[in-house]
């Protein structure tokens, strides 16, 4: 009689929708089971690559002269805050009545290498297949199981991954430790978190060098619209001669505009894509001010504990064919409060997939993020989650909904000679953008305020002048006003977290070579980083303080200049990741080797830590203080955390560090601005950048006088949470090496 089948998904949810699939009934704290399978998962990775102290005593203290750390064999370790669950699966693995295992988490590389270290650490013999699909609806996970391919298959994609962990581990602890023990300071690098902060460092250096020039334009008001002027030579608006512009408007004065061209034209806009994690993070900072991090954490409780949207840690845009059958069920259970009547209507129309937003080709991993079949109760979901979850289900009916229709009106007039244009648009069919309804303005990666045409083109509901339609070419309308108009060129914007999470998804304008091959691989490969990381990534150089925010706005440190200094040059290059990314999937593909590519890493770590021995760099706390830290009496440094001011002490063997004030969510009774909390135990106090000053009780009293806003015993929870945060020890330079590498 044969035996079990053992299927290892990635996360509980998943093994929860494979269980029932498979009829596996019996639950239990770590595994389903059924007549036929046991499905049990991971929580994320459950066993890692050991930390450089398992590799020998002289690793235990950080050394120069014991760099390069490069392990002859790999060893691995069970993750301690997830070794209950590997040990669950081991036993698993090895009963007596498990025949074969099924290898069911994300359809990927780092997916398959979740896998297979558990399997390698367990020690299994058994006989391995594949499950791999790129959606867990019921209809895709059975037709996976009815098509499973052999383990063997996926072997080269292992390798690709294995060799992915060394290599990040092999670069990052060493440079990591090199630059540590060099310049006694904690400065960490990674091939992600390095180029990283050289997109910041090169951002500021063009704002730091730009020069406004001013620019001239003209404006004539005739027959209730307004016209501006475009050169004839350059379609321009704009000019940045004065005497030029003063010149047309005294050659136009006076003189009539006859109207020399009247197009009309039907058009149509469709919805803007599905969402991603990436486009999600960016547009959620700028509507709302959430981190990336922030968004993934919400958009994760969405996923797991509401069960109401998709998974979250996706690249791509589009849907499958096999999704296209459960569109209507899910439009069905988002059918409440304001989603009601267009889900609805949606819901009882025919759903075709079009090449619009359902393309396999460009499905990787997952699917875009959309609703689940989940019936949703909004009732029970906190403000910060109702404000993601309705962005992703204005989308999804969006994307569903019939195109924008409108007529477009372009007029081309001639004043005096020169030539003057106007554009208007009437809505005939709103579309899509009855899902979201007046005043909703799409918000694209980082926005021309200098488009000088924006002023002049009419969208959403409102239209042209009502006479506008009825104009024929040949008339002569009187002109009311003319009005000169003036501005500045404008530098690039400083980065928000919104935009740098962007930037590292697309990183190819800020490579110095554009090698057409490293370019075409970075688009690929989905740049810097991975949807997953990135977040983590960016909160780990706000920690590590080599970048700091200012407002919305993202800065580089004293400390972040001076580690780009030290930093050997192609660390500090997406092309980097590019290069390894090109290796690795010719590894995937079974066209290199695993253990050629790591002895070209070793080489390269060799290099890279000579350069680092050699350098004559020098590394200088420039932001000193005098206060001294109560464990080891050294001097303190200041630092601008993400949320606020901070002491850490300078010794990275030390690691003490401590709050001095915060930016709360508590707001100013007179400018309404975010205050910060400063003091210490009884003398905490609020203050502002206006000038208003209150002490914690008296803004205790009057919040709770006033019946809203923060009670006593959120203040406490708060301030309870600060304490916490301000225990972890953020100039530890080991924990802040690895964090796992998960880069």
């Amino acid at each position: 009689m044969a035996g079990k089948t053992l299927v290892i998904a990635e996360k509980p949810s998943v093994a929860r929708d494979i269980a029932r699939n498979l009829r596996c009934g019996n639950k239990s704290a770590s595994y389903f089971e059924g007549a036929s399978y046991i499905v049990t998962w991971a929580l994320g990775h459950l066993v890692t690559l050991a930390d450089p102290e398992e590799y020998g005593k002289e690793y235990q203290t950080w050394n120069l002269e014991t760099l390069p750390m490069l392990p002859k064999e790999w060893k691995l370790v069970v993750i301690k805050q997830t070794g209950k669950q590997f040990h669950a699966v081991k036993d698993l693995i090895h009963r007596k009545d498990v025949s074969e295992v099924v290898i069911a988490t994300d359809a990927g590389r780092e997916g398959e290498l979740v896998a297979r270290w558990i399997l390698d650490k367990a020690g299994n013999k058994k006989p391995l297949k594949r499950l791999w699909i790129s959606s867990v609806t019921d209809k895709a996970i059975k037709d996976g199981f009815a098509h499973l391919k052999p383990g063997k298959d996926y072997d080269n994609l292992y390798r690709a991954a294995v060799a992915r962990a060394e290599a990040d581990w092999v670069v990052g602890i060493n440079a990591t430790r090199a630059l540590t023990c060099k310049y006694n300071a904690q400065l960490s690098c990674g091939r992600v978190q390095t180029p990283t902060l050289a997109m910041i460092a090169a951002r500021e250096e063009e704002i730091r060098g730009f020069r406004p020039q001013p620019y001239y334009g003209l404006k004539a008001y005739a027959g209730g619209i307004t016209f501006s002027w475009i050169s004839r030579k350059t379609g321009s608006g704009r000019i940045s001669d004065k005497g030029t512009m003063e010149q047309i408007k005294k050659q136009v004065s006076g003189k009539k505009l006859e109207l020399v061209e009247v197009q009309k034209k039907s058009r149509r806009s469709s919805s803007p894509a599905l969402y991603d994690l990436t486009s999600l993070q960016q547009e959620a900072n700028k509507r709302f001010g959430f981190s990336p991090k922030e968004t993934l954490n919400i958009m994760q409780r969405l996923y797991e504990n509401h069960k109401v949207l998709t998974y979250p840690r996706t690249d791509s845009r589009y849907l499958t064919t096999d999704m296209v059958g459960t569109l209507a069920e899910r439009l069905r259970a988002c059918s409440v409060g304001p989603y009601k009547k267009p889900a609805s209507t949606l819901a009882r129309q025919k759903i075709s997939g079009n090449k619009s937003f359902v393309d396999n080709s460009k499905v990787s991993d997952h699917h875009a993020i959309i609703p689940t079949e989940q019936f949703v109760q909004l009732e029970h979901m906190t403000s910060d989650e109702r404000k993601i979850y309705d962005m992703v289900v204005r989308r999804f009916l969006a994307v569903l909904s019939p195109a924008c229709e409108y007529e477009e009106t372009s007029l081309k007039g001639q004043l005096g000679g020169e030539l003057f244009t106007a554009k208007g648009q009437i809505m005939k069919t709103p579309g899509w953008r009855e899902a979201y309804g007046e005043g909703w303005q799409e918000i694209s990666d980082e926005t021309d305020e200098d488009d000088e045409s924006s002023s002049d083109i009419f969208t959403g509901n409102r239209s042209i002048n009502s006479s506008f339609p009825d104009l024929k070419q040949g008339m002569r309308l009187t002109v009311d006003k003319l009005s000169s108009t003036e501005g500045k060129t404008k530098p690039p914007a400083y980065f928000t977290e919104g935009t740098l999470v962007a930037a590292m998804e697309n990183p190819v304008k800020f490579l110095e070579e554009k090698d057409k091959t490293v370019i075409k691989t970075l688009g690929e490969t989905g740049g810097l980083g991975t949807v997953a990381t990135r977040a983590d990534i960016i909160d780990k150089l706000f920690n590590s303080f080599l970048m700091e925010k200012k407002g919305k706005e993202i800065h580089i440190t004293s400390k972040g200049k001076q580690l780009l200094s030290l930093v050997p040059q192609d660390l500090k290059s997406p092309a980097l990741t590019a290069q390894w990314e090109m290796r690795l999937q010719a590894i995937a593909k079974g066209k290199d080797s695993r253990q050629k590519f790591m002895k070209e890493i070793e080489a390269y770590t060799q290099d890279l830590i000579s350069e680092i021995k050699t350098g004559n760099g020098s590394f200088r706390h420039d932001n000193m203080t005098r206060t001294k830290c109560p464990q080891c009496g050294k001097f303190m440094l200041e630092v601008n955390g993400k949320h606020g001011k901070m002491l850490v002490c300078q010794d990275r063997e030390c690691g003490h560090r401590e709050t001095i004030s915060r930016i709360t969510n508590a707001r100013c009774p007179v400018c309404h601005k975010k205050m910060e909390l400063i003091g210490k135990e009884d003398n905490k106090r609020f203050v502002c950048s206006c000038g208003y000053k209150e002490k914690l009780s008296a803004f205790q009293d009057r919040r709770e006088k006033e019946g809203k806003g923060v009670s006593k015993r959120e203040v406490s929870q708060y301030m309870k949470k600060q304490a916490k945060e301000a225990e972890v020890p953020v100039n530890n330079a080991l924990a802040e090496a690895l964090a796992k590498l998960n880069l």
